[in-house]
C-alpha cells in the first residue's frame, strides 16, 4: 500500500521510519518546510496512494483533508488544534465518500486510559462530595494547551455522566514527555489515574495501525473504532 505523509516533523519522520513495518511504501511528502516537499494536496504524483497520514499543523487540515479525500485518498489524521472547523471537514469528507480516523492520540495505551477514565467518572458521578479534574504537561515547544488528549478525556468524564465541573489545567516545560492526569478529589482522600508517554514511538505505531484498518472503509471513525472498543 502507498502512505502519503502530510507533515514532515518529528512525528511525519517517525512514521515514515516504521511503515515499511507495517507494509507500506511511503510516496512522498505534503510540507512546504520540508527538503521532501513533492508538492500540494492536488499533486499529480499522489495518484495511487492508498492512505494520507497527517502530522501537520491545525491550520493545514481543514485544506488538505477536503483534497485528499476528494481524490479518494483515505486518511489517519492526528493533527490537534483544528476542532472549530471539524464540522466543514466532516461533511467534506462526507461528499466525498472516503475513510477518516481522527484522534488526539494514537498511543493505544491512551485510548484505553480514555476508557478507563470514563468508567472512573461514572462510579464517582453519585459521589457528591468529590470534585473532578485533568491535568496535562508536555515539552515547552507544544503548541496548544491543553492537549487534545486532555480535552478528549474531559469529554469523556463528562459524556459517562460526571456532571460537576472537571478542573483542566495545563504545564508546558522543558522536555517533559507527554502527562495526562485526572482525579477526584473528596474530603480526605484523593484517587488519580495518569499516562505517560515515554517516547513518540506509541503514537507513530498507533498511527500506522490505524492507517492499514482505514484502508478499504468508508466514514468517519476514532482510534476506538480500530480497537474494537465500544
Amino acid at each position: 500500500m502507498k502512505l502519503l505523509l502530510v507533515g514532515h516533523g518529528k512525528m511525519g519522520r517517525m512514521v515514515e521510519s516504521l511503515a515499511r513495518d507495517y507494509g507500506f511504501e511511503v510516496a512522498g511528502v505534503i510540507d512546504p518546510m520540508s527538503p521532501a516537499h513533492g508538492g500540494g494536496p492536488d499533486a499529480a504524483a499522489w495518484a495511487g496512494v492508498d492512505v494520507a497520514v497527517d502530522f501537520s499543523t491545525p491550520e493545514s487540515v481543514p485544506a488538505n483533508v477536503p483534497a485528499l479525500a476528494r481524490r479518494g485518498i483515505n486518511l489517519v489524521v492526528g493533527t490537534t488544534g483544528w476542532g472549530a472547523r471539524e464540522a466543514e471537514v466532516r461533511n467534506a469528507v462526507a461528499d466525498s465518500g472516503a475513510g477518516i480516523v481522527v484522534a488526539p492520540n494514537f498511543s493505544t495505551g491512551v485510548v484505553l486510559f480514555e476508557a478507563i477514565a470514563a468508567h472512573a467518572a461514572r462510579l464517582f458521578a453519585a459521589q457528591d462530595e468529590f470534585g473532578g479534574f485533568v491535568h496535562e504537561a508536555h515539552h515547552a515547544a507544544k503548541k496548544d494547551a491543553p492537549s487534545g488528549t486532555a480535552l478528549l478525556l474531559q469529554r469523556s468524564m463528562q459524556q459517562a455522566g460526571f456532571a460537576r465541573p472537571i478542573d483542566m489545567s495545563s504545564t508546558r516545560a522543558g522536555f517533559i514527555p507527554g502527562t495526562h492526569t485526572i482525579g477526584f478529589d473528596g474530603p480526605a482522600e484523593t484517587i488519580t489515574l495518569a499516562h505517560v508517554a515515554r517516547d513518540r514511538t506509541a503514537f507513530a505505531r498507533g498511527a500506522l495501525a490505524a492507517a492499514k484498518w482505514i484502508h478499504g472503509k468508508r466514514g468517519w471513525y476514532t482510534m476506538r473504532d480500530v480497537l474494537g472498543l465500544p
